[in-house]
């Protein structure tokens, strides 16, 4: 950047790097010792404007915020703890929007789901988010706050991040990959502990390993691919933008994936009660996905007010899942967390907006 910041601008620093901190104060007329400093009070104070960082100058920092310098942090409009303990955030941006995201704890591990977009254009039949539409992507700093933002809610270190809130990861790939550097240089969170969920976007499971590999050096984080049905027709009762890319052509790019990255990919398959919960269904998984080196995640509906969906219930949860061991397919049920609470993706951001 330049040797001085003209005024009005705005340049958040959120999501930098130890390295590109440095060289902001040394093109702002400091040493880059300060560069280090704004870096740990970012990243393990959780500092939330510039007048806080108390270890820089005076001066200086009245000149960073005349210049528009920002920190980058949102400001938290609700909170919901469940009983549980999953604790979900609502975070409000600078123009206003919201942004979930939720802390998941057991007692080896913290969770943060985060939301790559505000809003979904992706339109899932089951989901609140996309009962909105799309609004826009979030930014790097947006996404990265909000697992720092999780970590001050809970007074817990997260160790594990899952990209399964709001939006479509890959269709924000840039910013996604960006937080998940942070995520790993920054905050201590490992590539392994990391999982991007994508309902499918044509063409962009290949360019997201290679994505990957030239923006972080590899590509170790875990790719879930949101089937919730074993055959076309089927999936584009619930998904309508499923039309664009046939399971086959889906299939076929996730194999691409494995080629590239080495990874196995894990497929998410939410059951609907009576829908897409048969054990015909899930037969047709099974066939599906045999070939792969892969594993299937379940996932029980959580039911949103309004919508005719509902929860399966336990007994068909598990003769679908007994259908999938016999055949040979690695499977697992996610438990539901924070169901009194708001528990599915998008609703609490959805309450808000209706009653605003």
């Amino acid at each position: 950047m330049s040797a001085s910041l003209s005024r009005g601008d705005k340049f958040v620093l959120l999501g930098l790097s130890v390295s590109e901190l440095e060289a902001f104060a040394v093109a702002s007329g400091q040493a880059a010792f300060r560069g280090r400093q704004i870096y740990d009070w970012l990243y393990t104070k959780g500092v939330k404007n510039i007048e806080a960082i108390t270890v820089l100058p005076k001066v200086w920092r009245s000149y960073l915020k005349e210049r528009g310098v920002q920190v980058g942090r949102l400001q938290e409009v609700r909170r919901l703890v469940a009983l549980d303990e999953t604790t979900k955030l609502l975070l409000g941006t600078n123009e206003g929007e919201n942004v979930e995201t939720v802390g998941i704890p057991t007692r080896d591990r913290l969770t943060v789901c985060v939301s790559s977009q505000i809003g979904c254009s992706m339109g899932c039949h089951f989901c609140a988010t996309g009962k909105g539409g799309l609004l826009r992507s979030l930014a790097t700093h947006e996404i990265v706050d909000q697992v720092i933002s999780v970590r001050e809610a809970m007074d817990r270190r997260p160790s594990h991040v899952v990209f399964m809130g709001m939006g479509e990861p890959l269709l924000n790939c840039e910013a996604v990959l960006s937080a998940i550097r942070c995520f790993n240089n920054d905050l201590g969170i490992g590539q392994r502990r990391i999982t991007i969920s994508t309902v499918g976007v044509v063409d962009m499971l290949p360019k997201l390993a290679e994505l990957a590999l030239d923006r972080l050096g590899r590509a170790q984080f875990t790719l879930a691919v949101s089937l919730h049905a074993p055959n076309q027709k089927l999936r584009e009762q619930l998904i309508p933008t499923a039309w664009r890319y046939p399971i086959d052509a889906l299939l076929n790019d996730c194999r691409h994936y494995f080629s590239i990255t080495g990874r196995r990919v894990s497929f998410e398959y939410i059951l609907l009660g009576e829908l897409n919960d048969r054990l015909e269904h899930a037969e047709q998984l099974a066939d599906l996905v045999g070939d792969f080196q892969s594993h299937i995640n379940l996932i029980a509906y959580n039911p949103i007010e309004g919508e005719k969906f509902k929860r399966p219930t336990s007994s068909r949860i598990k003769a679908f899942q007994r259908v999938l061991e016999r055949r040979g397919v690695a499977v697992s049920f996610r438990v539901s967390r924070g169901l009194d609470k708001s528990a599915a993706c998008g609703q609490l951001r959805r309450q808000h907006v209706e009653s605003h």
